[in-house]
């Protein structure tokens, strides 16, 4: 499993990113939101962090992005 995990999900009827239970956005869009979250995985991989992205889909499970 990966050591940083970034959740996109529908929070309150908006796209947010989740990180440890706190939220960042709102995001216009669910694309939106999975950029911010792959940008922000990248950049822990830079730095030496293994980091996954997973979004919610209408079923409520999560998917790798």
């Amino acid at each position: 499993m990966a050591s940083v995990q970034y959740f996109v999900t529908r929070h309150k009827g908006q796209w947010m990113v989740a990180l440890n239970c706190e939220y960042s956005g709102p995001y216009a869009t669910e694309e939106e939101a999975i950029r911010v979250a792959v940008g922000a995985a990248h950049k822990e991989g830079k730095v030496g962090r293994d980091a996954q992205v997973l979004v919610q889909g209408h079923d409520h499970r999560f998917r790798h992005e």
